[in-house]
């Protein structure tokens, strides 16, 4: 699966702000690493379609993509979700609703990666 790596200001400035003050509609997703366990944060934007939340990797196979796949336990801000994959056939709706959400920026992403099946999607329902 194609995945495209974010340049080091996005990774180091920008999601930090973002993380910070929610800017372009983002919350802050916490998953945990596959390797050493730890706490991954990071800024996402998140559609709701029918009523349930989802997560949608613009750059493709991204690791949080791998460590969700591991440990679908997640944090969205102070809320606990599992994390389901939707199988490819049913992205399209979610990435539309998603795309305007997340603005421009992520245009070139959708542009280099035109296939839904470069878009890993996750439902998230709530964890008691």
């Amino acid at each position: 699966m194609a995945y495209l790596k974010p340049p080091w200001f996005v990774r180091a400035v920008f999601n930090r702000i973002a993380m910070a003050t929610g800017i372009g509609h983002s919350e802050t997703l916490t998953i945990t690493t596959r390797v050493s366990k730890q706490a991954q944060q990071i800024p996402v934007v998140v559609p709701v379609v029918e009523g349930v939340r989802y997560l949608v990797s613009t750059r493709g196979e991204s690791e949080w993509v791998r460590n969700i796949r591991a440990n679908p336990r997640v944090t969205l801000g102070k809320s606990s979700y599992l994390a389901a994959e939707v199988p490819v056939e049913q992205r399209a709706p979610i990435i539309a609703a998603y795309r305007p959400l997340a603005g421009k920026v992520v245009e070139g992403y959708f542009r280099d990666l035109p296939d839904d099946a470069d878009h890993p999607v996750f439902a998230l329902t709530p964890a008691g």
